[in-house]
């Protein structure tokens, strides 16, 4: 009686023993395996900072396989799947993560974002524009989506809609949008322009005008429809506005600028203007204007000089090639063949030369771009300064 007693009593002190010991191994090996995880995550995320790509979503696939929950993990991977041009991959994987059952509705909008910019990344828009204006309506994300959706609108050159929505935009986060918007009107303006209708052009003008008082494309547009219409004196006017507006666009003003000036026989007034600039602007561009009003005044001496004591001052390859044309036909002999070569010189430096770059980006252009092809910012395309540019 007293062994089966004493066996009572062990019977649950052994099952406790057990309990407690099966725990802690599964503790250590919950340990372990969050261990392994966190491990690996950090991994991963050393190998996408080191531009491994390759091993990073070899990482980012196994800890997937390790914990089917890891929803920062998917968003990771698909992420890179898009930056490296897998653009199909993606959408797949950020489709199976919006399909997921209990995922949290801030989860599911953040991958309704990833989704609709593998779509945009692929070329997809309208799906694109579906998805975001889904998350608009919903008033999730809003902000984001609202930002998709004015880039997508921009890239379809549909500038009504970019303009009410960057309106909305402007609504929801107090910030504000008037330069690009004013870049809107400026295209519906010069698109209105383009197939004569002038009225319609101006008063796009002047809501570009109202968002952005001092937009410098609005006040060229302006002096461009006045000198189409033979009204050059208001045109030179709103050039001159253009540049009092915004300095650094001095190369893509003087061109229309000067000729409205000889239009209306105001090179005095051109004289003066020039001037000013050269004291605001330190480029060639003015310099080389001014040369050839000079030249075209005073002769071809007086030009000469002028530009030679301006290129001590601000050297210019640019420069050096005009002064090289207008001296070319004073010598002779061997003086003039080492005149031609060094002006074949000149001309071919310049040629490789980026002309203008994105203030934001960096990206460099031979010509003048409202919108930067690369980043898409507005109104960050600038000339380059430096010997060899402007």
């Amino acid at each position: 009686m007293t062994a089966l007693y004493v066996m009572a009593l062990l019977v649950p002190v052994a099952f406790l023993s057990g309990w407690f010991g099966a725990r802690r191994a599964v503790a250590h090996r919950s340990g372990m395996r969050v261990s392994e995880f966190s491990s690996d995550y950090f991994r991963g995320l050393n190998y996408l900072l080191n531009e491994e790509q390759d091993k990073a979503i070899e990482v980012f696939l196994r800890l997937a396989e390790y914990n089917r929950d890891t929803v920062e993990t998917h968003l990771a991977l698909g992420n890179l799947f898009r930056r490296r041009g897998e653009v199909d991959r993606a959408i797949r994987l950020h489709q199976h993560l919006v399909s997921r059952p209990g995922l949290t509705d801030a989860m599911k909008t953040v991958a309704l974002l990833e989704l609709g910019e593998d779509y945009m990344r692929a070329g997809l828009l309208d799906r694109a524009e579906a998805l975001f204006s889904d998350l608009v309506a919903m008033d999730a994300h809003a902000p984001s989506a609202l930002r998709h959706l004015v880039a997508i609108y921009q890239h379809e050159r549909d500038w009504h809609k970019a303009i009410d929505h960057a309106r909305r935009l402007e609504a929801m986060t107090g910030e504000s949008e008037a330069p690009m918007i004013a870049q809107f009107y400026c295209e519906l303006a010069d698109r209105a322009r383009q197939h004569g209708a002038r009225a319609e052009a101006r008063e796009h003008l002047q809501q570009a005008f109202q968002c952005q008082p001092d937009c410098v494309r609005a006040y060229m547009l302006t002096g461009r429809l006045h000198a189409e219409a033979g009204e050059h004196v208001e045109a030179a006017e709103a050039y001159e506005a253009a540049v009092a507006a915004d300095v650094a666009f001095v190369p893509e003003i003087l061109p229309p600028l000067l000729d409205s000036y000889a239009r209306t026989g105001q090179m005095a007034r051109a004289e003066r203007f020039l001037r000013d600039i050269l004291t605001r602007y330190h480029g060639i561009s003015p310099v080389l204007a001014l040369a050839h009003l000079y030249e075209q005044r005073d002769g071809e001496r007086t030009a000469v000089e002028f530009l030679t004591s301006q290129l001590r001052q601000r050297p210019s390859v640019r420069g050096l090639m005009a002064l090289i044309d207008a001296t070319m036909d004073k010598v002779e002999g061997e003086a003039r063949e080492n005149f031609l070569i060094l002006r074949d010189l000149t001309r071919k430096l310049l040629e490789g030369q980026a002309m203008y770059r994105c203030s934001r980006c960096g990206f460099g252009a031979k010509a003048h771009h409202w919108q930067c092809p690369s980043c898409k910012s507005w109104g960050t395309i600038r000339p380059i300064h430096g010997v060899a540019n402007e």
